[in-house]
């Protein structure tokens, strides 16, 4: 423990961060510990590159919570793009701080607003989403002139997400900041626009990802879209070894995938920016414990969230990009542990799927539909809405392939069950298998 407690200290933590680190079991700073902690210690404006799990935390609390004083109003404020990664960021920060005197707020929508103006009269450190954030500012119930560190956290979603404006307003209201820091995923055009208009001598660091590529395997179905569920279903059913995310494109089709497959007998529940904010407290708390091993997510509720133990990462929706089907996948085959990533493929999500296929660095398998059980989908009176909107009535079940993707059949049935061919998908450039 020794030894790992000295590579922290060479970074210019704390003593009372270092206690920390030492009751928590620390073994070695991550790499972009490593790298921002003494830059943001020093004062500087830093751009850094990381993804989610990587330990950027506490790359800049600490830095944060040396250089911030009790009862000296709120020195700092972090913005995040969710009300869930905003209470995460503000956990970490009461957990590193629990040897100084200081106050953590957290402030998002969704929740009361009162208790959020007693919390910030006694802040040191705020951590929120910029809506709530502004609403505050409205109502003259936050003070930011004593800021001296602004952190935006996963700026790009925030970006995605078009809090652009929102987070202009926010940065102009802090015009005694001395330190302004970036974390992104990924750095684009917006984020490079903010960097030039509101950062000076910028610091700039990225760190490998968490994720560790030879030990996830990524594969994909070619299938059809009335029988998509059950296959989803089918392979829910084979394993059970550690916690499952299934990620879709919208909260509808979140709500009705986690509904159907709790009428199938597995443990799902659905999370997404649709649901209270307690309630959504409720869904992760209930994931990370594991009482349910199958949670069922929105990117943007799911986005930034670091959650241990995810064996697998199912794509029931294909992302209409390569840099969100990352972020996905990015959820399992963490630290040294195995993972897979199963992307479920119908004509739908054809010019999805073609669009994330044409980033070289993914290899994606593709894997023959298996034999299965069909089962249909539905929310008990509302079963005919569901079938009209294509998932499909038994009978259809033997029906053509999809073209698009090699015209594949079933084979018909027997005993309930279906075997398909897979074709060739030589015209849309996915070669052949």
């Amino acid at each position: 423990m020794e030894t790992s407690i000295e590579e922290f200290r060479k970074l210019g933590l704390s003593e009372n961060i270092l206690k920390v680190i030492a009751e928590l079991g620390f073994k070695e700073p991550s790499e972009i510990q490593k790298k921002a902690i003494p830059l943001v210690i020093e004062g500087k404006d830093v751009i850094g590159g990381s993804a989610t799990g990587s330990g950027k935390t506490l790359a800049f609390a600490a830095g944060i919570i040396q250089h911030s004083e009790a009862r000296q109003g709120i020195q700092a404020l972090i913005l995040t793009p969710t009300r869930e990664l905003a209470e995460q960021v503000g956990k970490t920060f009461r957990k590193f701080a629990k040897h100084y005197i200081l106050t953590v707020a957290e402030v998002y929508g969704g929740v009361g607003i009162e208790p959020q103006i007693e919390a910030l009269k006694k802040a040191e450190i705020v951590v929120g989403t910029p809506g709530r954030i502004l609403d505050h500012l409205e109502r003259g119930t936050i003070e930011l002139h004593k800021v001296r560190t602004l952190v935006l956290d996963e700026a790009d979603r925030m970006l995605d997400m078009g809090f652009i404006d929102d987070v202009e307003k926010i940065i102009n209201h802090c015009k005694n900041r001395k330190q302004t820091l970036l974390f992104s995923a990924t750095i684009n055009a917006d984020i490079e626009r903010i960097a030039e208009r509101y950062m000076k001598d910028v610091a700039n660091i990225e760190a490998e990802s968490y994720v560790d590529a030879s030990k996830l395997k990524q594969v994909w179905y070619d299938v059809q879209q009335n029988v998509k569920f059950s296959l989803l279903v089918h392979l829910l059913r084979q394993e059970k070894a550690g916690l499952v995310m299934v990620f879709c494109n919208t909260r509808e089709n979140s709500d009705f995938i986690a509904q159907n497959l709790k009428r199938y007998k597995l443990h799902a529940l659905a999370i997404h920016g649709g649901l209270s904010q307690n309630k959504r407290t409720n869904v992760m708390e209930q994931f990370k414990h594991g009482e349910v091993y199958i949670l069922v997510c929105t990117d943007v509720a799911a986005r930034g969230l670091d959650i241990k133990g995810v064996s697998h990462v199912y794509n029931y929706d294909i992302p209409k990009t390569d840099d969100e089907y990352i972020h996905r996948i990015g959820r399992t085959a963490r630290a040294g542990k195995e993972g897979i990533a199963v992307s479920l493929v119908s004509s739908r999500d054809y010019d999805n799927f073609r669009r994330v296929m044409e980033n070289p660095d993914l290899k994606i398998e593709q894997i023959e539909v298996p034999q299965m059980e069909f089962v249909r989908p539905f929310f008990g009176q509302r079963e005919e809405r569901f079938d009209r909107r294509g998932f499909g009535r038994e009978r259809r079940f033997a029906g053509r392939g999809s073209k698009g993707f090699g015209g594949g059949r079933f084979s018909g049935r027997s005993g309930g069950r279906y075997q398909r061919r897979q074709g060739s998908f030589t015209r849309r450039g996915f070669g052949r298998r």
